[in-house]
């Protein structure tokens, strides 16, 4: 039976580009457009690349007290999160596990915004309504499209797009505004490891809004096979590769999420489990990989230590533009983690020298600010 695909609000716009369209978490997406994605991932490192992230789940939580509502979902510390202000944040299982990572961001004393991953949302959402009290209302925005515009030229555009208020956002701030005279929620954040807005806008809009930013010579449509390099050169998960409800927070090397709140009360769904790890240590720990010569490795390539002596698995990997050369990620057991330490990839039948090396494979270019969020 052919499968049949969602189509984003931008799906019309992707075929008049010229885009290649796969199946992707259910929808019909871009995985590259005619530059190819080598030039797409260049133009993102160089200048500023656009792509549809409309697959995602979009949602509001609001309500009394609704940022310690959230917090029965979460480790992390929603109450101190600042207007205005977006996080980070893992959805944890009771068990201890990865239910999906998202981005919440506060745009009222109890009003939440937040992007749950695109194979994950209607699991998120269940688990939010059996979490969430009846005083706190969660409303997933079905009418609403995504972009991301990310690239060392991203502020630029939007300055000649006329958004003064997104323009001036710090790394993870959040705004109301309007980009090119259209009333959007933008925030300051992306998957490429690269300074970038995130910007949800009606479904009507999307079209207008796209091709009014596509008019800037420094802007480039990119699909899912950049996004995918740019990320892993920048060390982020993908949820379903590099995390998913085996894996905890402490494996995952994302303990940074956890709130210092969170980790003097531990309530939160899965403490038990991601508390020993953190006093006794993880079995697994996440690394990134670099292997020798310019053959990638894949995701489910066995990694063996040097002795020949199975110590882990590849969740991704790919050739990294940026890098020259082949990069990946994945698990190996706590003793072989450390930088430089030399591995074995096995690859159709033959061994493949590596060795670990640390997170990210290309330095982040964020937006930093010494506000706090």
């Amino acid at each position: 039976m052919t499968e049949v695909l969602l189509a984003t609000p931008l799906e019309p716009l992707h075929r008049r580009l010229g885009a290649r369209l796969v199946p992707f978490a259910g929808y019909a997406m871009p995985v590259q457009y005619p530059a190819g994605i080598l030039a797409e991932h260049t133009q993102c490192r160089t200048k500023a690349a656009l792509f549809d992230v409309s697959h995602m789940g979009q949602a509001r939580v609001e309500g009394p007290a609704a940022a310690e509502a959230l917090e029965r979902a979460t480790p992390a510390d929603l109450v101190s999160l600042a207007l205005g202000r977006q996080r980070y944040a893992l959805l944890t299982t009771d068990a201890g596990g990865i239910l999906d990572d998202a981005m919440i961001a506060r745009l009222a004393e109890d009003r939440f915004f937040l992007v749950l991953n695109a194979a994950r949302k209607e699991v998120d959402l269940a688990r939010l309504r059996a979490l969430l009290p009846s005083s706190v209302t969660l409303t997933p925005l079905e009418d609403r499209a995504l972009i991301a515009l990310q690239g060392p030229v991203a502020e630029a555009v939007l300055a000649r797009a006329g958004a003064e208020e997104a323009v001036a956002l710090p790394f993870l701030g959040v705004a109301e505004t309007r980009v090119a005279g259209f009333p959007v929620l933008v925030s300051r954040s992306g998957y490429t490891g690269e300074d970038g807005f995130e910007i949800s806008v009606a479904a009507e809009d999307a079209i207008a809004l796209v091709e009014a930013l596509l008019a800037d010579p420094d802007v480039a449509p990119a699909g899912l096979g950049a996004r995918d390099s740019l990320r892993l050169e920048a060390g982020l998960c993908l949820y379903g590769n590099d995390i998913d409800e085996t894996t905890s927070p402490v494996e995952a090397g994302l303990v940074w999420t956890i709130g210092k709140r969170r980790r003097v009360d531990w309530d939160f769904p899965g403490a038990e489990r991601i508390r020993r790890e953190l006093d006794e240590g993880p079995a697994r720990r996440r690394v990134g990989i670099l292997p020798e010569g310019r053959q990638p490795a894949r995701a489910g390539t066995e990694v063996l230590a040097a002795d020949g002596t199975p110590i882990g698995t590849l969740t991704s990997g790919t050739f990294g533009p940026s890098v020259g050369g082949p990069i990946a990620m994945g698990y190996v057991a706590s003793p072989f983690a450390g930088d430089a330490t030399p591995v074995e990839l096995s690859l159709r039948g033959r061994l493949v020298p590596a060795r670990i090396h640390p997170l990210p494979f290309v330095p982040h270019r964020y937006k930093r600010s010494s506000r706090t969020s």
